[in-house]
């Protein structure tokens, strides 16, 4: 294969990657994983490359939080400029107007018309926290849903709210009470004697009954959803489900959260995911692309509800840091100049139709599905069991990095391959992997030769 792009010399990992991943295993905890032994050197928009010269194409995008590129020059600069000025005050000693103006724009996108307020924390997990806290400060209710196969965050709340047990809850708990799972629809593994309508009133209907077996209606402060379930392989919930969970919601004064850490920022072809369900949720929480890898995250709320809390319950030493601010800034910029939303719907549709043509020639691919540019295939030993094929896929991921194409695993049942490529990649760049990401899946399934 005639490569523009990918470049691998040497093995992975190469031998000043080694002497790095020495060093690594000799002081940072096991618990830390990493998907690719290699330690990277430089990374510039869809390319990353690694300290022994191997340049990849990136479709892991840092577990999606680069939707603008590596490196975008919109963003550096402002962080230069940020640097200059001051790197960090406090918002809670001395304010300062990037916050401001970073809340203003993203309240406005915000789905909702209705006056919504922003507060920024640091990570995705703690806007879930935040979350919580503000949603039980309104309703003065303690319980909280989520939903069978969702991630959340690996804190004691997010852990709680997690629906799947390994690698995230396992031997953690005790964990936070008075959080309950609903069922999530899994359109590739509904009964066969269903069709999707009916499987989609099945499942409101136990939405419906679990309020009479696990909680009541008038204990819950709040249900979250992930529009697009991430960790669990890109699910993607029907459209009349999502409606009937939220009419539910309102029906019984119960509080909507959106988890959008992963879907939101153009992910979805959407500046929110939740734009392709009409719904407005009461609370958003966000993170990752929001400001082009810079440790910072948030919540979007209606005014009523943001402002329940009192001065010093809600906040934090770092939350909402001037350069994350600033990057934030820079990436709606980017965003709407270079009709980012746009490009998502142009990826997402150039990957399905090279996971159709995939699908087609290998049967180990049970399901190809996706929403915008969130897109993965999920690996069976065969379609008729549709048993997971595990191995597989952790190997043809492998035989890809290799290559020179890096991507990420997910699914419940650690079977599925998922992109999340930055959206400034090019055509050429996007085509190049998808060619090694298909060489991988060969050289795995029939020995063909690198």
């Amino acid at each position: 294969m005639n490569r523009k792009f990918a470049n691998v010399q040497t093995e992975l990992p190469g031998p000043k990657a080694k002497g790095l991943l020495d060093r690594r295993h000799g002081i940072v905890p096991r618990g830390v994983g990493y998907g690719i032994p290699t330690f990277v050197e430089s990374a510039k928009g869809a390319l990353l490359k690694d300290v022994d010269g191997n340049q990849f194409i990136d479709f892991a995008g840092a577990i999606g939080t680069i939707n603008v590129g590596h490196s975008h020059d919109t963003v550096t600069a402002a962080l230069h400029d940020q640097v200059d000025r001051y790197i960090h005050t406090g918002f809670n000693v001395m304010m300062y107007d990037p916050y401001i103006e970073f809340a203003e724009k993203v309240a406005e996108l915000a789905p909702g018309h209705f006056k919504k307020k922003v507060m920024f924390l640091n990570s995705g997990a703690e806007a879930v926290e935040n979350a919580v806290k503000i949603a039980r400060k309104y309703t003065g209710r303690q319980a909280v849903v989520s939903f069978s196969g969702g991630f959340h965050g690996r804190t004691l709340m997010g852990m709680s709210l997690t629906g799947k047990v390994k690698p995230y809850k396992y031997e953690y708990g005790p964990f936070a009470p008075e959080v309950y799972h609903a069922p999530f629809p899994y359109n590739y593994r509904r009964p066969e004697s269903m069709s999707e309508e009916e499987y989609t009133a099945f499942l409101l209907k136990q939405v419906e009954d679990f309020f009479i077996s696990e909680v009541d209606p008038s204990l819950v402060a709040a249900f979250i959803m992930e529009p697009v379930q991430g960790e669990s392989g890109f699910i993607v919930p029907d459209k009349a489900f999502v409606q009937g969970v939220y009419e539910l919601c309102k029906q019984n004064g119960i509080l909507f959260i959106a988890d959008e850490i992963q879907t939101g920022f153009g992910r979805t072809g959407k500046y929110f995911a939740m734009e392709h369900y009409g719904v407005a949720p009461d609370l958003i929480t966000i993170s990752k692309s929001m400001s082009a890898g810079l440790p910072i995250s948030g919540v979007i709320g209606r005014e009523e509800v943001m402002d329940n809390a009192s001065p010093g319950e809600l906040g934090g030493t770092y939350c909402g840091s001037p350069l994350g601010c600033r990057a934030g800034i820079a990436v709606l910029e980017i965003m709407e100049k270079e009709n980012i939303n746009e490009r998502a719907q142009i990826i997402g549709q150039r990957v399905m139709e090279r996971f159709k043509e995939m699908y087609d020639r290998f049967d180990v691919i049970g399901d190809y599905r996706g929403l915008g540019a969130m897109c993965a295939l999920e690996f069976v030993e065969d379609r008729e069991t549709k048993k997971p094929a595990k191995e597989l896929s952790s190997q043809i991921l492998q035989e890809a990095h290799k290559r020179g194409t890096i991507a990420l695993k997910a699914g419940v049942y650690d079977n599925v391959i998922r992109l999340l490529m930055p959206l400034v990649i090019t055509d050429e760049q996007l085509d190049e992997g998808l060619d090694i990401l298909e060489e991988a899946m060969e050289a795995v399934l029939v020995g063909a030769q690198s």
